[in-house]
């Protein structure tokens, strides 16, 4: 007969007696076998890392549950981002392939050999199906129409340049479209990162904008650490993650639904100063069902982060397809987040670009990024002059 293994049935009453359960019986029996394979050596399970507090916020103590999630680079073949320098040249061809209002329709008109009040009419209603707006609209018509009856205006390539320049105008080519992301160094010499908030209402390809956003700066050169702050929507945390993974870019998140948005967003911060990273990334929540709860949100956001370094940009995502609706978005997180510059999204097929110029005249913040597809690389820095060829076609 075997000998009963007397050394596992007195482990097994004392850990029963202890209220472990049948639990606690199969963890016990597992750490045995692991003792006596590895020659005798217990194995230590070592306590997670004490977390930082941001200091002096009420109730804003960075959650334990909060954990840094490093990217799979043993299991995923990092990607290598396409650079920023060729990216101009695929949007603008596609913006010139997706019809846009604002192209061919608006030369056919201005080139005919005499225009009427009804083609005027036509232009003007070819620019507010845009979402060009009605001042800037009525700007642009009074311009045209003073230059053509002046110039006599009608050759396609004449009409063209006078068209060209006139949007150039509307766009506003003077205002600084530069994206702050150089790190600094702070008074007793702690290196501080780049911090951008990236904010919107869900729905406006907001954390897939933050995922191409580090695509971007990965291009440039850049290191990125990137904060899950939308702790609210589902997966939004394994979506960031994800796009993170894919470049070798680290994740800060939450491993809970729900936790506090400020407490990770500090966390992320502080990685950054501590690694000496370029940049850090941080994705908000967009929920605009309760203004107030999202300004607090938001406000409480930044303060927090601003215990370790201050957000250089706070980046707004419209989606370009919205029109109106995104004005309306821009102007509340306008007030609530104090925007620094806009990512236009969806810029392709049926997108409705003028609303470029009515935000751009409604806060006084340039539209700094654009993109134009699904593809991960088809975000790009925004420019006047590529931006006007290309709806013009």
């Amino acid at each position: 007969m075997n000998e009963l293994p007397w050394i596992e049935i007195i482990s097994a009453v004392v850990v029963l007696a202890g209220g472990g359960g049948i639990a606690g019986l199969l963890v016990a029996r597992r750490r045995r076998r692991t003792q006596d394979q590895g020659g005798g050596q217990a194995t230590v399970e070592r306590e997670p890392a004490a977390k930082p507090e941001a200091a002096d916020e009420p109730g804003v103590a960075v959650e334990p549950s909060t954990t840094v999630e490093p990217p799979e680079a043993a299991r995923d073949v990092l990607e290598k981002p396409a650079p920023t320098a060729g990216r101009l040249v695929r949007l603008r061809d596609r913006l010139a392939r997706s019809g846009s209002p604002l192209g061919a329709r608006l030369l056919s008109v201005l080139s005919r050999d005499s225009l009427t009040e009804d083609d005027w009419d036509e232009i003007e209603e070819e620019l507010l199906l845009a979402d060009v707006g009605a001042g800037p609209t009525t700007e642009l018509l009074e311009a045209l129409r003073t230059k053509v009856r002046v110039l006599g205006v009608r050759e396609p390539a004449a009409v063209r340049d006078l068209l060209r320049s006139e949007l150039v105008a509307l766009l506003d080519p003077a205002l600084d479209r530069t994206l702050r992301t150089e790190p600094t160094t702070a008074e007793d010499g702690t290196h501080l990162p780049a911090v951008t908030l990236v904010v919107g209402v869900n729905g406006t390809g907001k954390t897939t904008t933050v995922g191409k956003l580090a695509r971007v700066l990965v291009a440039d050169g850049r290191s990125v650490v990137l904060g899950a702050a939308d702790t609210f929507r589902a997966a939004a945390a394994d979506q960031l993650t994800t796009w993170g993974n894919r470049v070798g870019v680290p994740t800060v998140r939450s491993d809970r639904e729900g936790a506090d948005p400020a407490s990770v967003a500090f966390e992320a911060v502080a990685r950054g100063r501590d690694e000496g990273i370029d940049v850090v990334l941080v994705d908000t929540a967009g929920r605009l069902q309760n203004k107030a709860g999202l300004m607090d949100e938001l406000g409480k956001i930044v303060r927090v982060s601003s215990k370790v370094a201050a957000p250089s940009e706070v980046l707004l995502v419209l989606d370009a397809t919205t029109g109106q609706n995104g004005l309306s978005q821009a102007r509340v997180f306008a007030e609530v987040a104090g925007v620094t510059g806009i990512v236009l999204t969806k810029l392709d097929g049926t997108a409705k670009g003028g609303i470029v110029v009515q935000v751009q005249r409604e806060l006084g913040v340039p539209v700094k990024l654009i993109g134009l597809g699904e593809g991960p690389d088809d975000l790009a820095p925004f420019d006047v002059d590529e931006f006007v060829d290309g709806i013009l076609g």
